[in-house]
């Protein structure tokens, strides 16, 4: 039996027990977010070679950071709002035909990526993201997901917080001040519709992405631009600069970082390193 955690606060966790009991083959047990990685842990312990995890891409994180390393092999069950790891690797979301394929599929080797201790397999990112992810969460109990993270991009166009950083990439230091850094897991791409999704056969590595001093209507016309030319037409304009690097630094006060759309507090500096097939994920 393969051990199948899931959250019993989400939204969907009726239809992904649904899903797993109908497939069958699965040890189904309902476990806290704040208990994820120790019961991944617990079940690799106890000789588990596959476990499954039902959830977003932060709860995928928190149980890819206690797997990585190991031999035992990660299956998802995509039960989040965007997951963009899932669909990454091609997985579906129907939750029926991804539990058969978190079942039966083989697994491949996945990149990753380290942010100091902090594992992530999508993106990371400062500044301006976490500002919105805050005010999204505070907006979404009153509004739900769709308006209030509307609102809370209007709220940030409006006062848009820039800061002070010193990024290190390659040995050679620059500093800015900006609204935001951006960190990916592979090359990515700001092109509508693949929206933060890795590029097709891009070039592996960390994407780091720092935009530029921007005032709110400056940064949304660079946001525009980007989805519509893309990051390799913007990174040639003064308003971002992007690089494709092993490892980063970056310099700054505050503590708060998004990792994988979770924020989370992490002590500066902020060491990036690119960890190459680090993790096993079943795909079909």
């Amino acid at each position: 039996m393969i051990p199948a955690l899931i959250n019993p606060r989400a939204g969907n966790a009726e239809a992904a027990r649904d899903a797993l009991e109908s497939v069958g083959g699965f040890e189904i047990r309902d476990v806290q977010p704040a208990t994820l990685a120790e019961q991944v842990k617990a079940a690799i312990g106890n000789g588990a070679r596959r476990i499954l995890v039902a959830g977003g891409d932060g709860s995928i994180g928190s149980a890819a950071g206690a797997i990585a390393g190991t031999a035992t092999e990660l299956a998802i069950l995509p039960c989040g709002t965007l997951n963009h790891l899932a669909r990454d690797l091609s997985l579906p979301l129907n939750l029926e035909e991804a539990a058969r394929i978190a079942k039966t599929g083989h697994s491949v080797a996945v990149d990753a990526a380290v942010v100091n201790d902090r594992l992530f397999l999508n993106t990371s990112s400062v500044g301006a993201y976490v500002a919105f992810v805050r005010a999204r969460e505070r907006l979404e109990r009153r509004f739900g997901y769709h308006v209030g993270s509307l609102v809370a991009g209007v709220q940030l166009l409006v006062h848009m917080p820039t800061f002070r950083v010193t990024v290190e990439v390659e040995q050679v230091t620059r500093e800015y001040i900006t609204p935001l850094v951006f960190i990916g897991v592979g090359e990515r791409e700001l092109r509508l519709p693949t929206l933060g999704a890795r590029v097709p056969d891009g070039k592996t590595g960390l994407h780091v992405m720092v935009v530029r001093r921007r005032s709110g209507a400056r940064a949304l016309a660079l946001g525009l631009a980007a989805a519509a030319r893309g990051v390799k037409a913007v990174s040639r304009t003064p308003a971002l600069d992007a690089f494709l690097v092993h490892s980063c630094r970056i310099e700054r006060r505050a503590r708060s970082v998004s990792v994988d759309g979770e924020i989370v507090q992490i002590a500066p500096p902020l060491e990036y390193r690119h960890v190459p097939g680090h993790l096993r994920v079943v795909v079909a």
